[in-house]
């Protein structure tokens, strides 16, 4: 899972722009928000540096559940 329809819900970001600057589908990013898909870590990685964020703020730990 991840977290990276909140962080563009934080940042005040569309999942167009982010799309654009990825330079991949606005299916495919809704995808990842939607968490209907995953990110490859390359991806992961670039969104991460397109947003000025670490990569672990898109992650959601499985440690949190136990």
């Amino acid at each position: 899972m991840n977290r990276i329809k909140e962080v563009l819900e934080q940042k005040g970001i569309k999942q167009t722009w982010l799309a654009e600057k990825l330079g991949k589908s606005y299916n495919m990013v809704n995808a990842y928000a939607q968490n209907r898909q995953q990110p490859r870590l390359e991806t992961l990685m670039e969104i991460a540096n397109i947003l000025d964020i670490d990569i672990k703020e898109l992650i959601i730990s499985n440690k949190e559940n136990n």
